[in-house]
């Protein structure tokens, strides 16, 4: 025993020593790998912000260009002589005057509009004669109340005026009256889509976004594709003054780098910002091969080090941890062995076993995954040619009376019926969505019936309307009520559907009707009938459902069967998951 200690602990040590030698062969070298890719990405980062920092400032001297013309071009217009005369002797002026200083106004703004792509509209209000005149409109009556806007954002120290997500540069004259109100006003409209344009022309990097911001923080334009909680954020921190890091950001946990330019004279910024992943992503190659280097040399180091000793016990651990993982359920690892040995032999045969294992189980799990998906096929398709039938009834009954704005209403409800049961590139739909249709079933029976039944729906929980659920659970159900109860009562019908939060996996939705047609033992065997595959041919629709909550959710679910306090029919479809989720 003691000499079994000795060997033991030997090896124990020679081990340890192996280990202390390779790491510190090995570790500066994944060291200096390490600290190489942090200045690649150091500086990759600081060439990416330069160059966005380069062609922000670049943009923002070409707007700003922009828009001084544009400023030149409004203080132009406000010392027009005709557009004076406009303005103050309209009334004097004869019809030919009128025309010809209007026309020249117009041809003048149209020129202006041409000259710069940034120019939607150009348009001059004029208040003393309550006339409007635009390059794109021509001349139209004052918009008194877009001129009082307009008017009251003149004092406004930025140059620019957001109205209705346009955006305007405005430039006025004032009259010597005591009022202060302006003889007229120039608008200028900016046109968003080329500012949006002219932004994704800079924005050079995928998943990155550029924003043009004006002094008081609202967004002019952006490039496609930006996100505006992204530049909120950014613009949130800009005001933070305790947050001096505004370079980086963390956005809903994603990290951005952002960079802004400004200019004083126009008041604009603007922010573009990359996500740090664009940063890492051309270092991924060599990240991956540091990360190669470092795995492969410890493997090495280790195959190296236990080869003289590993020809009997390491093949013995391998086979066991192979069964273990077996055991748990693991078919997709294969053992190896190279040599051609007792251990070999054995390893050949294990993998051999695996792999015709894993193709059983493969083979009976497909088998019963294809029968449970014809089966709820089937099931679903059984469930709709009954309400045809009633539809056609009841559009026929409108058309007889010539109602055709209840006929309009019916069609549309039809439409959006049959749309939702035709849908089937999807087999389960939200609770929500379920529930909205059984509601536009009953209001359509509601067309019919509204004399002699009266309907109570309850609103759906709205922590229950994202549950999912197999398709037409509940419409079935109201529709078998009708059917077979409520179709039969010549006054006072009542059905009444409700929701139930059993525990926190377990809901029920509650159909219950007063049509006393069935006794306390009819329906006990009704449920019995329903529990049994062989016996549910009389209990299509009913029966269809049962299959499908029970195919789809844990034990419990399904639909049971009792008297209703109404003295009708109740069915309580009960939907039953693990422990804590109700999502499907």
């Amino acid at each position: 025993m003691t000499l079994r200690k000795t060997i033991y602990s030997t090896r124990k040590q020679l081990f340890v020593r192996l280990l202390i030698m390779y790491h510190v062969i090995i570790l500066p070298i994944i060291l200096l790998g390490l600290y190489l890719y942090l200045w690649s990405y150091d500086n990759a980062s600081n060439e990416m912000s330069k160059h966005t920092s380069i062609q922000l400032h670049s943009y923002l001297k070409n707007l700003e260009r922009e828009i001084e013309w544009m400023e030149g071009q409004q203080y132009t217009l406000l010392q027009e002589d005709d557009l004076k005369r406009l303005a103050l002797i309209w009334d004097d002026m004869d019809s030919v005057d009128k025309k010809k200083n209007v026309n020249y106004m117009i041809h003048r703004l149209i020129t202006i509009k041409n000259t710069s792509s940034y120019i939607n509209n150009i348009s001059i209000h004029i208040q003393t004669i309550e006339k409007s005149i635009s390059a794109l409109h021509g001349v139209k009556e004052l918009d008194k109340e877009q001129y009082k806007t307009l008017h009251s954002n003149i004092t406004n120290h930025h140059p620019f005026i957001m109205l209705n997500e346009s955006v305007y540069l405005i430039a006025s004259i004032m009259t010597k009256s005591e009022t202060g109100e302006p003889l007229y006003l120039i608008q200028i409209e900016l046109d968003k889509e080329k500012l949006d344009e002219s932004l994704e022309s800079i924005n050079v990097y995928d998943e990155s976004g550029i924003f043009l911001v004006s002094e008081d923080k609202k967004v002019i334009s952006s490039s496609n594709g930006a996100s505006d909680k992204i530049v909120e954020s950014y613009l949130n921190s800009m005001e933070n003054e305790d947050d001096q890091n505004h370079n980086f950001l963390k956005v809903e946990d994603q990290p951005y780098y952002f960079d802004h330019a400004f200019t004083a004279k126009s008041g604009l910024f603007a922010i573009s910002y990359l996500p740090e992943e664009m940063v890492k992503r051309p270092l991924s190659i060599f990240r991956n091969w540091v990360w190669f280097f470092s795995i492969f040399s410890i493997v090495a180091i280790i195959i190296y080090t236990y080869s003289t000793y590993n020809l009997v016990h390491r093949p013995l651990l391998v086979l066991v941890e192979s069964f273990k993982r077996m055991e748990k359920g693991s078919l997709n690892v294969p053992i190896k062995h190279k040599k051609k040995d007792e251990f070999g032999f054995i390893y050949n045969r294990y993998n051999l076993m695996q792999e015709r294992l894993k193709a059983l189980i493969d083979r009976n799990y497909k088998q019963t995954l294809m029968v449970q998906k014809a089966e709820l096929k089937q099931l679903q398709s059984q469930i709709n040619p009954h309400f045809l039938y009633n539809s056609f009834f009841i559009l026929n009954s409108l058309a007889k009376t010539e109602d055709t704005e209840r006929i309009e209403l019916f069609t549309n409800m039809l439409g959006e019926y049959f749309k939702f049961i035709t849908r089937n590139e999807k087999n389960l739909v939200t609770l929500d969505e379920e529930i909205k249709h059984a509601r536009l079933y009953t209001e359509i029976q509601n067309m019919r019936f509204s004399r002699r039944i009266t309907v109570q729906f309850d609103d759906l929980p709205h922590n229950l309307e994202k549950i999912m659920v197999p398709k037409l659970i509940v419409q079935p159900i109201i529709e078998n009520a009708y059917k077979y109860s409520l179709e039969k009562l010549t006054q006072h019908g009542f059905l009444r559907i409700t929701f139930k939060e059993m525990n926190s996996n377990e809901i029920a939705i509650v159909v219950e009707d007063n049509g006393d047609i069935l006794t306390g033992d009819e329906i006990i065997r009704l449920q019995q009938r329903l529990e049994n595959k062989e016996e549910q041919g009389e209990l299509t629709g009913l029966a269809n459902i049962h299959r499908r909550l029970v195919l789809t959710y844990e034990n419990g679910s399904g639909l049971y069967l009792s008297k209703s306090s109404l003295l009708g029919l109740q069915v309580e479809l009960r939907i039953k998951q693990k422990e804590g989720n109700l999502d499907v």
